[in-house]
């Protein structure tokens, strides 16, 4: 369906991130080989944190292997913290405002998967947003949907909680419509010093996720890749697809669970929807 990357660490050249790598987030949008589909050519979008409060966002309707933009934009912006998503269109329109990430304040937020039944379920879904984020709602898509139930749900208070209670509308409402097994999702969401993940489906099957190993290990397993040596200890990735056959520097994120990358210690968690009341 759709690859996403999640950075966290030293400021590092997007670039490098976006480009560099054996099997970077460029490739796997036309190679894809753990995705549903293995060409995504229908946008993409990346988002960073840097001098302002907000985070800023550069999206495009074109195939990212056939944006010179983006590698115009990318071969000098260095940032802590970067959202990138190639997006493989499951049935919403191919347009600007149905890319990721999306932004709300000072929230990035993007989502590999669907909610099966969306078209069904959509009016009850979206007049579920709260009355004060609904005029921000751009695209049409299930993911940004997603997005502003968790918003309503309490996402900037505790982002765990949020997307649980989300997660647990949405299974609700398809239940009250006879809908089976609809939440498939991969999901990172960012206040720019933290990073929530999730790995969630209804059925129990969910798209592939990895987060990189920590760095000093890495360099006692790989001293001879010197790119690691340029990386501080706190850098983290988070893939839908490892961006290299690297032995070790990859590991699976468990089915049904949900973590925190953030300075100090890190955690990874059980997760479950919040059923709705």
């Amino acid at each position: 369906m759709c690859r996403w990357m999640a950075y966290s660490g030293e400021p590092i050249l997007a670039h490098d991130l976006l480009f560099r790598p054996q099997h970077s987030l460029i490739d796997q949008s036309l190679h894809s080989q753990l995705g549903a589909t293995t060409t995504n050519g229908d946008g993409f979008g990346i988002g960073w944190y840097g001098e302002g409060p907000q985070p800023a966002v550069f999206k495009s309707i074109e195939p990212a292997w056939n944006d010179s933009n983006l590698r115009e934009v990318t071969s000098q912006l260095r940032t802590p913290l970067m959202f990138a998503h190639v997006r493989a269109s499951t049935g919403t329109a191919v347009q600007r405002s149905n890319c990721h990430p999306f932004r709300h304040g000072n929230w990035l937020w993007m989502h590999n998967g669907s909610l099966h039944g969306f078209h069904d379920m959509k009016r009850e879904l979206v007049t579920a947003i709260h009355p004060s984020l609904f005029p921000d709602l751009e695209g049409s898509t299930d993911s940004e949907t997603l997005f502003f139930l968790a918003l309503t749900f309490g996402l900037t208070d505790d982002p765990f909680e949020g997307v649980a209670r989300a997660v647990g509308f949405v299974e609700h409402t398809a239940r009250s419509q006879g809908i089976d097994n609809p939440v498939q999702m991969t999901v990172a969401t960012s206040d720019g010093v933290s990073t929530w993940i999730f790995r969630y489906s209804s059925e129990n099957r969910s798209r592939s996720l990895f987060f990189s190993t920590e760095i000093s290990t890495l360099r006692k397993l790989h001293p001879e890749v010197d790119a690691l040596h340029h990386l501080s200890e706190e850098t983290r990735i988070v893939v839908s697809e490892p961006l290299r056959d690297l032995p070790g520097a990859w590991n699976e994120v468990p089915e049904s669970a949900a973590g925190v990358i953030r300075p100090g210690r890190d955690e990874m968690r059980n997760f479950a929807p919040i059923p709705a009341a």
